[in-house]
């Protein structure tokens, strides 16, 4: 069984649950606070609630290379 990672030891909130957070359309800090409590406590979280917010974001290689619609 794998051990959880958690993004919030305050909220026990994991990376896991955060990126699902993320999935289902939270797109600030704020919004995983409201969503999962995940960055309510002490805030030592946020920089990383900030960085897997940024890493679900499509790049703008990825972007480009969507095909265009018609």
């Amino acid at each position: 069984m794998a051990v959880p990672v958690y993004a919030c030891i305050c909220a026990a909130v994991t990376t896991s649950q955060v990126e699902a957070t993320i999935l289902a359309g939270a797109r600030t800090v704020s919004d995983i606070g409201e969503r999962c409590f995940a960055g309510t406590g002490c805030g030592n979280c946020v920089d990383r609630l900030e960085e897997l917010i940024e890493q679900s974001e499509p790049s703008s290689e990825s972007v480009e290379k969507l095909p265009q619609s018609a």
